[in-house]
């Protein structure tokens, strides 16, 4: 079966025929087409490969057939005319969207539209949401804008109410099973398991298949409930997961900004004694913040993958407390979260819920990770 752009959009058929008829309406009375689109759906659901596709098809002289030099550009990364917005950092400043406005209004160089993808619109600061609002309100007959976003809610109303949404759902095991079996050649089992632990997350199910080091981590912290019993437990279980998350934030960053670093002195002609040129300063204090915002986020995106499984952990002791007879998230540590749902309650295991949760809302409230984590730990504490 040939692969077109369409065919990693897994579980989405109500997408892909919207944006179809979008692309077939480009070429035609243009009806069904818009100058700006708005992809919202859960983490994991496909927000930024649905743009992705969406623009790959408008390249297309057969809206997408996944084969032509077009398509194969498109899913490089190297197409001249689709340009890809995202941060390391916590947020998309004005600077840098003023820059893709600029571009925006170039003549396409080799397709029929220039399309702009911000796969994290809702990291847009106040002011860069404002510049691309004025892109968005008076655009150029050949440019594209689309936005990712979790919610609709999570950008502004005026640039929500001049873009289409397209709202993705959440990719059922049994369609990521497929997609693993099916196109990654992983074995069914193995996908099976995988698959369901992703909950709904494309992305996560092929780095677990693919790599038997995170599916150690993730039975590590599934693990975590039924070792903590005392303080020293909790403190010692927090310092691991704050350590942890901050040894991948840095085994990124470290080579990253130390590329960077370099790049910006080559750029400026800065040698490593001689004199710093006028600007120079500003420009390195700038990259030095950025750099800094892309740690933080890094490691607290690490947290949160580690707070995620342990919800899923407690949703299946609660499933099985309730005997709702629902299929585990993660089967393959059944006899732990039987084991647990003996030893807690009903309302204790709502009690260790609700501290997740919490931690999670401080972190976004950019609280201190390794108290946040403490407390949390407090929680899982029997």
């Amino acid at each position: 079966m040939s692969m077109t752009v369409w065919s990693d959009l897994v579980g989405q058929e109500p997408v892909v025929e919207t944006l179809q008829g979008a692309v077939a309406s480009a070429g035609g009375d243009g009806r069904s087409m818009t100058h700006a689109w708005l992809f919202t759906g859960p983490p994991g659901s496909g927000r930024s490969n649905a743009a992705g596709a969406f623009a790959a098809a408008l390249q297309c002289q057969r809206g997408g057939c996944g084969e032509c030099h077009s398509c194969t550009t498109a899913r490089a990364g190297s197409h001249p005319d689709i340009t890809r917005i995202s941060t390391d950092g916590l947020s998309i400043v004005v600077d840098d969207i003023r820059e893709y406005v600029r571009a925006s209004s170039l003549r396409p160089a080799l397709g029929r539209w220039q399309v702009l993808i911000i796969e994290d619109a809702d990291r847009l600061t106040e002011k860069a949401a404002g510049a691309l609002l004025k892109a968005i309100e008076e655009p150029a007959s050949h440019t594209v804008w689309m936005l990712c976003a979790p919610a609709a809610d999570d950008v502004i109303i005026t640039i929500r109410s001049r873009s289409r949404l397209v709202t993705l759902r959440t990719p059922s095991t049994a369609a990521i099973e497929g997609l693993l079996v099916g196109r990654d050649g992983v074995e069914p089992e193995l996908a099976h398991a995988v698959a369901a632990a992703s909950q709904g997350h494309i992305g996560r199910a092929r780095g677990l298949a693919r790599d038997s080091g995170s599916r150690e981590r993730r039975r590590a912290i599934l693990a975590l409930p039924a070792s903590i019993h005392d303080l020293g437990d909790c403190l010692r279980a927090a310092g691991q997961i704050n350590d942890e998350a901050t040894t991948r934030a840095n085994a990124y960053c470290d080579p990253t900004d130390e590329r960077e670093l370099a790049d910006l002195r080559q750029g400026w002609g800065v040698e490593e004694r001689g004199r710093r040129p006028a600007g120079f300063a500003g420009a390195l204090s700038a990259l030095e913040k950025d750099q800094k915002r892309r740690r933080t986020r890094l490691a607290r995106d690490s947290i949160d993958g580690v707070l995620l499984d342990l919800l899923s952990f407690c949703r299946d002791v609660l499933t099985v407390q309730c005997a709702t007879g629902v299929e585990l998230v993660n089967a393959d540590v059944s006899a732990d979260i039987h084991e647990i749902s003996r030893v807690w309650t009903p309302e204790s295991t709502i009690h260790t819920i609700d501290a997740i949760v919490e931690c999670r809302a401080a972190l976004t409230a950019n609280a201190a990770p390794l108290l946040a984590l403490e407390r949390m730990m407090m929680g899982l504490r029997r």
